[in-house]
């Protein structure tokens, strides 16, 4: 079994490696981390060709400044997804804000849009951060609606054990509505 520290291990030599120009670096920064960009920056913005565009601004971004990751605030998968969610709300307030001034809609519908975008984009973070067995019993019973006892029996658990493990990825997952807590990126997550 890995050792508990060697992720943030792994963190500060990606960073090392960034910061020499490593172009294999950044390579398998992509390979570990394009999916999660791409799907928050979709969430929050709902456009395949706009998330393809901050996909490529945060990889850029990391490229260029990999100093501006601090390994002492936090995993740098959530300064990764901290850094999309924000350069997609970026880029979600620039667009909504042309279409008010061209008169369709209000700023009151702007913020809600991006409100509900951001706490969207908090849940998928958890959901994609979230250890293997809740993870794999809350898409059982929310994607294809199996109650606990089949849960458990599709996950080879005893009941008990679905409901303790549904109970706790729902507990988790209630927190991407509240900021700054457990469930939102450490030292990166938080209001909008």
């Amino acid at each position: 079994m890995p050792k508990k520290d060697a992720p943030p291990r792994w963190d500060r030599r990606m960073q090392q490696r960034l910061a020499r120009g490593e172009a294999a670096a950044l390579g398998e920064l992509y390979d570990r981390f394009a999916t999660l960009v791409h799907g928050l920056a979709h969430r929050v913005l709902g456009d395949e060709h706009a998330a393809d565009g901050i996909t490529r601004e945060v990889f850029a971004h990391v490229w260029q400044h990999p100093e501006s990751y601090d390994p002492g605030q936090g995993p740098l998968r959530s300064w990764v997804a901290h850094l999309t969610h924000r350069l997609a709300v970026q880029r979600l307030r620039a667009t909504e804000t042309a279409a008010l001034e061209g008169g369709h809609g209000t700023s009151e519908e702007l913020e809600h849009k991006v409100r509900h975008a951001s706490v969207a984009a908090r849940a998928d973070f958890i959901v994609q951060s979230m250890p293997a067995p809740l993870r794999a019993a809350l898409e059982l019973a929310y994607f294809q609606r199996r109650d606990y006892r089949q849960t458990a029996i599709d996950l080879g658990v005893t009941e008990d054990e679905a409901r303790r493990r549904l109970r706790l990825g729902l507990q988790l997952l209630s927190t991407a509505h509240d900021a700054g807590t457990p469930g939102a990126p450490p030292g990166y997550g938080g209001a909008v």
